[in-house]
């Protein structure tokens, strides 16, 4: 079985007629069950679920306390490669935008990890555009290796990858990985992704559960809020992360909540989600997951990122670069993936995680 099965069990389930029918009833009992099943997670993301939204986020607080403690671990994506194959109308790295493209050379990505090593940060996320040619394994794994010398831990969000290239990834050091689906319903990801091999759902939707099968510690899943409707997306994310990990129980799974941002392009979303529906979809996320890592990256900004700290998320991004290089010498006209919000330093965004009475972990892990 794959989760593809599930989105195909649910592909015609009428949301929004179940949304009318949700009550505030419904609301109450949803919160107060101990281990919410799939319909109770999509009451709580209901519009109606919206008028209960304190106490979800109390509930949410308190099992974010109950299984994290009072923590948040903060990790730095570095940009390796933008050449990419894909035609994505959302994304700045579209193979058809006539932008500067650069792929780091070895010693170049180890002036990168110096730079960033010396924040104190011990958690990389290293990222390429998806063209193989460009990108292919054997550049992959130079990049884990050399990047393991300077962090405790290295993930990845590259292209998606067979069972036994995530398993070489992890022996040269690669302990975790993220991979957007971007949306889960399947019209709508074949209008936006126009070009390459992402064009192919299953074969994306499937490479989490691959890098689980790999043996990865951890497994970040997302949709780009945006891209189609919202509340059906994250409605699939969570079946996606319940799916994982009641299957994979010793690899971590964990969530980004990605909104929509500016890109190089004309390209605007079909939906916006405001500030209340994203603390709904991530109080919702906590109260159906409770295990699972919550990720809010640098795409918001610096008061939202503050305010919503005590409410279930677990993961910050800091410092953050969309650039190839971006932490050294930025080429002059290079165009980042999409643009960042909350622009402050690790040192400011550490402060602030203090600042709430919570901890921030630079290194939460090490692979003896």
């Amino acid at each position: 079985m794959s989760f593809y099965e599930i989105v195909e069990r649910y592909r015609d389930f009428d949301v929004p007629h179940f949304f009318d029918q949700v009550s505030d009833q419904d609301v109450i009992r949803s919160l107060a069950k101990e281990k919410p099943g799939p319909m109770d997670f999509l009451t709580l993301l209901s519009p109606r679920a919206a008028g209960h939204l304190e106490v979800m986020a109390r509930k949410a607080h308190h099992l974010t306390v109950q299984y994290f403690g009072r923590t948040i671990q903060m990790f730095i994506p570095l940009y390796i490669s933008n050449y990419c194959n894909n035609g994505c109308a959302y994304c700045g790295f579209n193979h058809r935008n006539p932008i500067l493209r650069r792929r780091l050379s070895l010693e170049e990505i180890e002036i990168e990890a110096e730079a960033i090593a010396k924040t104190g940060m011990q958690h990389v996320l290293f990222l390429t555009g998806e063209a193989q040619h460009m990108t292919p394994m054997s550049y992959l794994v130079d990049a884990a290796q050399l990047l393991k010398k300077h962090f405790a831990s290295v993930a990845i969000e590259v292209y998606p990858l067979e069972v036994d290239d995530y398993r070489q990834l992890y022996g040269a050091g690669v302990d975790s990985m993220t991979m957007f689906q971007e949306t889960y319903d399947e019209d709508v990801y074949k209008r936006v992704h126009l070009a390459g091999k992402k064009m192919d759902y299953q074969w994306r939707l499937n490479g989490p559960e691959r890098a689980a099968m790999a043996g990865m510690r951890v497994v970040n899943l997302g949709a780009l809020l945006g891209l189609s409707e919202p509340r059906r997306d994250m409605f699939f994310t969570g079946l996606h992360a319940r799916y994982l990990e009641n299957k994979y129980i010793d690899t971590e799974v964990a969530i980004s909540l990605p909104r929509f941002n500016e890109a190089e392009g004309d390209f605007q979303p079909d939906y916006l989600v405001d500030d209340k529906t994203f603390v709904q979809f991530m109080t919702a996320l906590r109260i159906f997951l409770p295990r699972s890592g919550v990720t809010v990256s640098t795409r918001e900004n610096a008061t939202f990122r503050d305010h919503i700290l005590p409410l279930g998320v677990t993961r910050y991004s800091a410092g953050s670069s969309t650039g190839v290089g971006g932490y050294t010498e930025v080429p002059e006209g290079q165009t980042p993936q999409f643009e960042i919000t909350d622009v402050r330093s690790v040192a400011q965004v550490a402060d602030a995680i203090l600042a709430q009475g919570y901890q921030p972990i630079y290194k939460d892990w090490d692979c003896i």
